[in-house]
């Protein structure tokens, strides 16, 4: 496609359209009926179901044959319709198809040649009179041809068989019917050598042309090859033919071999041989591309001649050639197709522009209507225009004309035209696609980037305002957009929002929508707009024709169709007319009277008088043509599909209804028990223009065009609900894929084919030939090609309809395959929607909940599963484990996690460590790096719009981050409002600057401080003011007319002041007040007013007075955070409680009882703003809070059971592991935290000061008995068991604890700074447990560096210095004995910061800088070599090392040559964050920590495969690996600390070794602890009890820890 026709077509214009490019590769087969039966069927049977599955995993194609020969009834040649239909059908498969559209198979039949059904009247009588000359009787003619006069000119028809020979299709009647059957044949002879005979004297007298006789002696196929090849310009692209030949046909069996060539009067028909000849052998080669032409020569064998049995290598080579041929021209076509983002644009907007074209086509009248839009699209109006109307009225083909005439109106102008109706095309149905075609093309015509368009709806919306700027008086913009109440996706309260309603110079929009008088429901969006736009001259009403336009309309469109109706026709026509006038009508009635004749009998030529009715009976005459039950069921296939079906799938469909089959092939055994392709295609094609051709999740669907005849078909097809399950459910079991890629179906053979073929069995068993559906497509590589989006979207819809809710929760709901793929490939949106949509159709309450907890889960998660579909295993097993017992399909949905999900993610936790859904919490929402100090929700409730340092608006029915918008600000943004439309947001920061946000353009301004010397301490937004103010406890109504504060006058008393024109006027006192107020706010419907006292909070009605005071706990208090600011409370739906944020805690009071219900543990940080949501279904609590999120409450479900996450109050600092058992012992700032990493639960927490600890370092020893730590500058030695101190001795500033001699020992190393202003170190190792010093160290140094101690342990290596040299010193471990002093040498010596022992060599240490590390040998005190880039990590034999620097990626470093073996992550930028790496103690596994994503990824040793790339919930600040090399376990800046199992899905055993985990089997495990009798707990008071008795012995100590029971709050689930 050239520059030019790409500019024309995003521009707009209507002309000299190129077709649009198809997902549909359509191919026309065309033979004789008998000679290549064999190898149509074995294309059927083996090569077309391949084909099918090559089109659609490698392009996304759907393969159709149209196979015109198979399966052909009698009663398709009653009508002699099947020359008509087949070469209607090659035009469709030139039309639609991409790449090959026609394949001739060709053999030595010249094939079937029927008489015209239809000739023109002058030519019939031209030959009848060129019959009566030769004195032959024309009586067989005049009964055939009926003369039709509604012709123009008048033609000749010929009749259909049964009309005269009425048996010919009484199938019940056998007899008759074969004595019409041969009646009918000698005829059609007769009338053969009859029409020849005078078609070669007219040509002989020269009053026809050759090619006007010929058309009397040319066979069905020779027309097909003509139309399909011979007048094609690219047979090379297009076209295949196979060509056969058979030697020796045995013309003894005459009966086989007029099979295979033509016999007439049991000779060969000379005559069919020479016109054979002359189109295979002359013509076909001619004009075919030699490489697209095959010839086979086969020998005629045995009686059959031809057979599988006898020819099976021909037919092998025949199949072979056949699929490398059409891949080839499916192959070249794809790669011409322009599949870039461009093409897929192009293809988008052809689409619509070829829809308005042929909708303009056939338009007429109009004239005032068309003359408004006119002077609209000509006049100053700023404000869309509206097209509404009843549906069927004619919105769609006015809308179209006015867009085709908007070049002729703005002649003098280049308009851009942008037109889109909604729902014909998969880019147009969803709000975000078809937003992002619109923007595209805009973008394009005014020369913008594409990459400037947004993902997310909101700044999508906002970008398209803005784009709508670009327009010019030389380029006005032009939109017009059909049916925007068909548009899915936009879910908000305001349907309509993304409509701008007033528009720049040099743009108009016109929209249509359907508004029916009565029916508010299907109003909604034309009642909404009413009040969006305000402007009552931008609305038209698009009423009926009326009876004379539309009379008009139908004759000028016969007049276009070439017929006529005799006057007794008219005047039914406008008795009809005259009752509805309506377009959709006229349309149907029209149809309906292009098919009459003027020999029609009266009662054959009714109409009926509405659109229903008249629907109705189209679909009954469609019935009785067809059959009833094929009609009926194929067309409630379509009805009940959720977004269409391709022809594919419903020929598939009706191709497993063994009902329809039975039906059709009641006297006839099919070779392949598949519904003929022809019965479909006669159906359709007596629905012309009813059945749209649309695209749904990537496919080519067919959908009906109007809403009217869905309605009239479930009203005729759905009135029993056991029919309608059965078609849902025949619709499920196909896209389940239950008898596809090759399972046979068993079916039924009926009475009469029992009887026919002489059958013994009832039943048999037949392959439909359907495609198998999996979930994902793969290549032959096992990479992932593609989504199975047809059965994502279809399967649930018709599970629930059909109500199998067994196959609806196993292969769908709680199938994690089924959720991961759909995750992977479509929005978290999409999946919930399927959780909602069963949630409706169920009863069963326990049910619906298992449903709400999976739903949930993937809400809570949706942030991290949106990026991280991968992330889906960990996050449910995280969060559902708690319930896993006493929910089945729960469990067997985590069950699947842990079997199959570890081949996503191959970290999966060992516990419960993520909030469980079903709670108080609905969703968490993270971005924020800093603490969010404000938060509003927008005026409809849909969105929250945040700040810290930036802003991030939330979608908060999905919990998704649509916006975010970072103005590079210094300081953090607080005090965030909003502007009434919502059109501006503004906040200030802590250094008294101002953000002013445009949230429609995200364009932001920064206002300097405009008061100087004064604090900005809020500001205030109207639509078009911002005020901005510094330093009154106040708060006031929405109107601005009326405030409320505490005055000096007055004292504590809250009063009401109402505004005059000058000033402000106390009205009353609203309520005594003894307490001193720190905040007073308003709640949002201005019924109740609430303080914020320093012991609790006052809640006051305004109306009366009344009063509610709710106090704290003890010991809980309100401070004051800034002037005028202290904690929030509000009032849930219906005044019930009253929830505040004091601190990180929720208190929930019941406000009648002023009793304090629940403390629930919210957030790890203070609670900085909290508003109510109380909308609708809504009843909760948002809060915002110091630990960077904002997250909302279910106050419906305050009182529902919590499953307690364990955590610290403050960050883990650091985690050692027991080596023997499964505990962990944690650093945070003011405790030592042990905890039983089997169910991560906090055992206990250890500290000497419980108040004012400060706890810097902590280990555990190996067999679990003694926590060595140091607090508040003393070292102490902890008994476990007893959780008490065994030794304390001062030591200050430790910046070291380590373990010595098989944890007998331990040392530590204390930075001292001398009375010289010289650092020093000092170095102590004691014996444990008693403490006892067993040697002391002192040295200096210049900063701090850590030892280190030899692979061996019998050395420890000290950094020091020598001078202002560095050096190390080398002593004993177990003494202390200075072995010797090492200075440095060593080529490029830089300083380093890290001493790492080799593990492999006991007397190397490699001492590591910024650059490289440096191996040096302490004991011969040389320099060995360095090793480049290595950081300092290095696997346990010391083989390996990593290269993890700060800006992105990882490298394995082979230490022995210092070379980089492979690179696990590419060195992209990510920026510069932190970052972790280590290996596993078991050296099988690296794992990798990006501080930038919060990810953790995991590295196979052996092949570098990532296994894992795991999402922690929060910042990671320790991480510590086990003994055995199986589990991590993570301490997180909230305080959690969470064990992940390395889950290697080549690793032998693992799943077994996740199903045995406790938290899996936890009553299995209780059983087991309950056995070893005495439990942890009980043990350690009775040693507590004696430790009291005995009292402090020795220089020891006891003091009591701070015990975990009752440490976690409830709720703490965050």
């Amino acid at each position: 496609m050239d520059d030019r026709t790409v500019d024309k077509i995003f521009s707009g214009s209507l002309e000299t359209l190129p077709p649009v490019s198809s997902k549909v590769c359509r191919i026309f087969t065309s033979s004789t009926f008998t000679d290549m039966l064999m190898e149509r069927n074995t294309l059927m049977a083996e090569v077309y179901p391949r084909l099918k599955e090559f089109c659609r995993e490698k392009h996304g194609l759907e393969f159709q044959v149209v196979d015109m020969r198979w399966g052909v009834r009698d009663e398709a040649t009653d009508d002699h319709m099947t020359t008509e239909l087949c070469m209607r059908e090659i035009d469709n498969c030139q039309r639609l198809s991409m790449g090959p559209n026609f394949v001739f198979f060709g053999g030595q039949k010249y094939g079937y040649r029927p008489i015209p059904s239809v000739i023109l009247g002058s030519e019939l009588l031209m030959l009848r009179e060129a019959l009566i000359n030769m004195g032959v009787d024309t009586i067989l003619i005049d009964t055939w041809y009926k003369k039709d006069s509604n012709a123009v000119p008048f033609v000749y028809i010929l009749q259909p068989i049964s009309s005269i020979l009425v048996n010919f299709n009484n199938k019940r009647v056998p007899k008759l019917q074969a004595q019409d059957q041969a009646t009918w044949w000698d005829t059609l002879v007769k009338m053969q050598k009859l029409l020849r005979k005078a078609a070669q004297a007219c040509y002989n007298t020269h009053k026809m042309d050759k090619e006007a006789m010929h058309n009397y002696f040319m066979s069905v196929t020779e027309r097909e090859v003509i139309k399909g090849i011979l007048a094609v310009k690219n047979t090379k692209n297009h076209a295949l033919a196979l060509v056969r030949y058979i030697n020796n046909i045995n013309l003894q069996n005459l009966r086989r071999a007029a099979n295979f060539i033509d016999i007439v009067n049991r000779q060969i028909d000379g005559e069919a041989m020479k016109l054979l000849s002359d189109l295979r052998d002359v013509r076909l080669p001619a004009r075919i591309e030699s490489t697209n032409y095959d010839r086979y020569t086969v020998e005629w064998i045995g009686r059959e001649g031809l057979a599988k049995e006898t020819h099976g290598e021909y037919l092998q080579q025949f199949c072979t050639d056949f699929y490398k041929g059409m891949t080839k021209l499916i192959d070249r076509a794809m790669r011409k197709e322009d599949s870039s983002a461009q093409g897929q644009i192009i293809t988008e907007i052809l689409q619509h522009l070829h829809a308005c074209k042929n909708s303009v086509t056939v338009f007429y009248g109009r004239e005032e209507e068309v003359k408004k839009v006119e002077h609209y699209i000509k006049g100053p109006s700023v404000n869309p225009l509206l097209l509404h109307g009843a549906g069927g009225c004619g919105k769609t083909s006015l809308l179209a004309k006015c867009a085709s005439s908007c070049v002729e109106w703005l002649s003098h102008t280049k308009p851009i035209l942008v037109i889109r109706f909604v729902g014909t095309s998969p880019e147009s149905t969803a709000l975000t696609p078809l937003l992002t075609s619109i923007c595209h093309q805009i973008s394009y015509n005014y020369m913008l980037p594409f990459e400037d368009i947004p993902d997310d709806l909101v700044p999508l919306t906002a970008h398209l305002k803005e784009l709508l700027n670009c327009a010019t008086p030389q380029m006005p913009l032009l939109i017009f957009l059909d049916s925007v109440d068909q548009v899915t996706g936009a879910t908000d309260a305001n349907r309509m929002s993304w409509i701008p309603t007033r528009l720049p110079p040099n743009v108009k929009i016109v929209v249509s929508c359907v508004s029916e008088e009565g029916d508010p429901e299907l109003s909604k969006d034309y009642i909404l707009l009413r009040r969006m736009i305000d402007n009552v001259d931008n609305f038209l009403e698009v009423t009926a024709l009326g009876e004379d336009l539309a009379m008009d309309i139908i004759k000028k469109w016969m007049h276009t169709a070439k017929r006529d109706l005799n006057n007794y026709q008219w005047r039914v026509v406008s008795n009809a007319i005259s009752r509805c006038s309506l377009p959709i009508f006229v349309k149907l009635v029209f149809a309906e009277i292009c098919r009459w004749k003027s020999y029609s009998k009266p009662q054959d030529t009714y109409l009926a008088s509405n659109v229903m009715d008249s629907i109705m009976m189209l679909f009954s005459k469609v019935e009785v043509k067809h059959g009833r039950l094929l009609v009926s069921h194929a067309l409630a296939y379509i009805t009940a599909s959720k977004n269409g079906l391709s022809e594919s799938e419903l020929e598939d469909l009706i191709s497993l209804d063994d009902k329809v089959l039975d039906d059709v092939y009641q006297y006839h055994m099919p070779p392949v028990r598949r519904i003929p392709p022809l019965l479909w295609t006669r159906i359709r094609n007596d629905l012309p223009n009813y059945l749209s051709d649309c695209e749904a999740d990537g496919v080519s669907v067919l959908n009906w065009y109007h809403r009217q005849f869905n309605e009239a078909a479930r009203k005729r097809y759905f009135t029993n609900q056991n029919q309608a399950m059965y078609f849902y459910s025949m619709i499920a079991d196909y896209f389940l894929g239950m008898w596809g890629g090759g399972v046979p179906k068993p079916f039924k053979y009926t009475e009469i084919q029992r009887h026919r073929f002489n059958l013994k069995s009832k039943e048999g068993l037949a392959d439909r030939k359907v495609p198998a559906q999996p979930l994902v497509y793969y290549n032959k590589e096992g990479k992932i090609t593609r989504y199975n989006l047809r059965k994502f979207g279809e399967l649930p819809f018709h599970l629930v309809r059909a109500r199998r809710f067994e196959d609806l929760y196993k292969h769908v709901l709680f199938n994690y395959q089924w959720l991961h793929a759909k995750l992977s490939s479509c929005p978290l949106q999409a999946v919930l929607s399927d959780f909602e949509d069963a949630s409706a159709h169920i009863d069963d309450r326990d049910q619906i909940r298992e449903l709400m907890l999976v739903a949930d889960a993937l809400r809570l998660g949706g942030a991290i599963l949106s990026q991280y579909p991968d992330m889906l295993a960990p996050q449910l097993i995280g969060r559902l484990l708690p319930e896993m017992d006493a929910n089945p399909h729960v469990k067997s949905l985590l069950e699947q996690c842990d079997a199959e999900g570890i081949e996503h993610c191959g970290l999966v936790p060992s516990y419960h460590c993520s909030h469980t859904p079903g709670g108080p919490l609905k969703y968490s929402l993270e971005g924020h790096q800093f603490a969010v100090f404000g938060f509003r929700l927008t005026q409809d409730l849909r969105y929250i719009v945040s700040v810290s340092n930036k802003f991030i608006t939330w979608d908060l029915s999905t919990s998704d981050l649509t916006r975010e918008v970072i103005p590079g600000i210094e300081g953090i943004m607080q005090d965030l409002v909003l502007s009434p439309d919502n059109k501006y947001s503004i906040a200030h920061t802590n250094n008294s600057q101002t953000v002013l946000l445009n949230m429609l353009t995200s364009e932001f301004f920064l206002l300097e401080n405009p008061m100087p010397g004064e604090k900005v301490i809020g500001t205030l937004l109207s639509d078009t003011c911002a005020l901005i103010h510094g330093e009154n406890v106040m708060t006031r109504t929405k109107n601005r007319e009326r405030m409320y504060c505490c005055t000096l006058e007055h004292g504590q008393d809250v009063c009401a002041f109402r505004r005059n024109e000058k000033c402000w006027e106390m009205e009353s006192v609203v309520a005594a007040n003894e307490h001193r107020l720190l905040m007073l706010h308003l709640t949002g419907d201005e019924m109740h007013l609430i303080g914020t006292f320093m012991l609790g909070f006052q809640v006051w009605e305004v109306e009366s007075g009344k009063v509610w005071t709710l106090r704290l706990p003890h010991g809980i208090r309100n401070i004051s955070t800034q002037l005028l600011k202290s904690n929030s409370c509000v009032l849930s739906k219906g005044y019930k409680y009253a929830v505040a944020g004091v601190r990180k805690n929720l208190y929930v009071w019941e406000l009648e009882s002023r009793e304090l219900l629940k403390v629930l543990d919210a957030h790890f940080g203070r609670i900085i703003d909290m508003v109510a949501l109380v909308v609708g279904s809504w009843n909760s609590v948002i809060t915002s809070s110091l630990d960077r999120t904002v997250k909302v409450w279910n106050i419906n479900n305050i009182f529902e059971q919590v499953h307690v996450i364990d955590r610290h109050e403050l960050q883990i600092d650091d985690i050692s592991l027991s080596p023997t058992r499964p505990l962990a012992v944690t650093v945070t700032r003011n405790c030592v935290g042990i905890w039983n990493l089997r169910l991560g639960k906090l055992v206990c927490k250890l500290a000497d000061s419980p108040l004012g600890a400060i706890v810097t370092h902590a280990g555990i020893t190996r067999e679990s008995r003694y926590i060595v730590s140091t607090e508040s500058g003393n070292v102490l030695i902890w008994n476990v068991r007893a959780e008490a101190v065994v030794f304390k001795a001062e030591q200050k500033n430790v910046q070291q604890l380590l373990l010595l001699d098989d944890d007998t020992k331990f040392v530590t190393v204390s930075k001292v700074a001398l009375d010289t202003g010289e650092l020093s170190c000092y170095l102590a190792t004691r014996s444990i447990p008693t403490g006892a010093l067993v040697y002391e160290l002192e040295y200096p140094m210049r900063g701090f560096r850590q030892i280190a101690v030899t692979a061996d342990g019998l050395f420890l290596v000290i950094p020091t210095i020598e001078g202002i040299k560095d050096a190390l010193l080398v002593c004993h471990a177990k003494t202390g004995t200075l072995v010797h002093k090492m200075p440095l040498k060593y080529p490029s010596l830089k300083d380093f910061h890290l001493v790492v022992p080799l593990p492999n060599k006991p007397t190397q240490v490699a001492l590591i800088d910024q650059d490289k590390g440096n191996i040096v040998d302490i004991r011969s005190k040389k320099f060995v070599r360095s090793i480049p880039k290595w950081g300092g990590k290095v696997s346990r034999d010391g083989r390996y090392g990593l290269y993890a620097p700060a800006r992105g990626g990882l490298e394995l470093l082979e230490l022995r040559h210092g070379t980089s073996v492979r690179t696990l992550i590419p060195r992209v930028a990510e920026g510069v964050f932190s970052v972790i790496c280590l290996f596993t103690r078991t050296d099988e596994y690296v794992l990798y920590y990006h501080g930038g994503r919060k990810t953790i990824r995991v590295f196979r040793l052996t092949d570098g495969k990532m296994i894992a790339n795991y999402r922690v919930q929060a910042e990671l600040t320790a991480i510590a690996g086990s003994e055995d090399g199986r589990t991590i376990v993570l301490g997180t800046v909230d305080g959690c600390v969470s064990t992940l199992t390395i889950a290697d899905p080549t690793r032998p055993g693992i799943r077994d070794y996740l199903a045995d985990l406790p938290s899996r089997n936890l009553k299995k495990y209780e059983e087991e602890e309950a056995k070893q009798g005495l439990t942890l707990r009980k043990v350690v008071t009775m040693v507590m009890m004696t430790n009291r008795l005995q009292g402090p012995s020795g220089d020891t100590t006891n003091r009591s820890s701070s015990s975990s029971s009752g440490v976690s709050s409830e709720g703490s689930n965050n």
